[in-house]
């Protein structure tokens, strides 16, 4: 992509998430998962279902008798990091845009959101074989900058022992120990996957340990034809990680073999993210993917407000 075609594309994201998506993030400094930060705040019933109990005021629910949490007041001036996944699999699309387009699509959306609250802003990116370091700095020029790198970077190769999903969330958990904001986005598709919807998943364990002490939103990008196969005949497939190629006739019993492993693929990691109490948020390359943020906002204030309506009532 040339230097102005990339500038046009980042100044058209730039506009979108300023007009469709700045609105939902107006007041007391609140982020696309409100509620949270490091700040020990006032201590509240429990509400079953809806408060993380790592949260649980110990002090307070022994003389009470009543469970109860401690709410956090959101910082002030927050450290943001995303860690982009952009392995080989990541190139691929076949609706309106690739899941790389979408990758710097999320991350610059929560970059832009982030920026305009002052935010320090910083990314790590699973590319070939190294996990790139992107320093988290403050205002739009180090953003554009760090996006321009995302978009220039060359289409993933297939390299022996790169590093995966775990171990780039690994890194992210380690670099930065001051609380914050951590995004995850990736496809979160395993070399050897598990069909096992109740498997714990490679990346489980890392991107639990990352959830004790930081906010974090995971970012699923998917395309369709991971989900179900065209009814094409025969067809040529080539495993962008490995780059293995292998020709499978696509009948009717091997396309519904294929939907339902894909259908306990994707359950599996839904079910891996909310055992980690990981907010999850889906977006796909045949969507418009503006409007499953504000979705996805939306149902995050609703559900804060419920909460704090049930606090009020209690």
């Amino acid at each position: 992509m040339s230097p102005g075609t990339a500038e046009q594309a980042l100044r058209r994201l730039e506009l979108t998430v300023t007009r469709r998506l700045d609105g939902l993030l107006h007041g007391a400094h609140q982020g696309l998962l409100p509620g949270t930060g490091s700040e020990a705040g006032d201590s509240r019933v429990y509400v079953p279902g809806e408060d993380d109990v790592r949260r649980m005021d110990w002090n307070v629910t022994a003389r009470t008798t009543v469970p109860h949490v401690r709410d956090l007041i959101a910082d002030r001036e927050l450290e943001t990091w995303a860690l982009a996944d952009l392995s080989p699999s990541m190139d691929f699309g076949t609706a309106d845009t690739d899941k790389r387009d979408l990758v710097i699509a999320a991350v610059g959306a929560i970059g832009f959101l982030s920026s305009r609250l002052g935010d320090r802003f910083g990314a790590l990116v699973l590319h070939d074989e190294y996990i790139h370091r992107m320093p988290a700095r403050t205002g739009r020029p180090a953003l554009y900058g760090l996006l321009h790198s995302l978009m220039d970077a060359p289409r993933g190769r297939v390299v022996p022992d790169a590093p995966d999903l775990a171990e780039g969330i690994e890194v992210l958990s380690a670099s930065r120990r001051r609380r914050g904001m951590r995004l995850v986005v990736s496809d979160f598709l395993d070399a050897h996957p598990d069909l096992d919807p109740d498997a714990e998943r490679p990346w489980e364990r890392p991107i639990r340990r990352l959830a004790a002490r930081h906010q974090v939103l995971a970012v699923e990008v998917i395309d369709p034809r991971e989900l179900e196969l065209p009814d094409v005949g025969r067809v040529a497939f080539t495993d962008p990680e490995t780059g293995k190629v292998r020709e499978v006739h696509l009948s009717p019993q091997v396309r519904q073999a294929y939907a339902e492993a894909a259908a306990l693929q994707r359950e599996g990691t839904r079910l891996a993210l909310r055992r980690a109490g990981i907010a999850h948020l889906v977006l796909r390359t045949d969507r418009d993917w503006v409007f499953d943020v504000a979705q996805f906002v939306l149902r995050q204030r609703r559900t804060a407000h419920l909460a704090h309506a049930h606090r009020k009532v209690t």
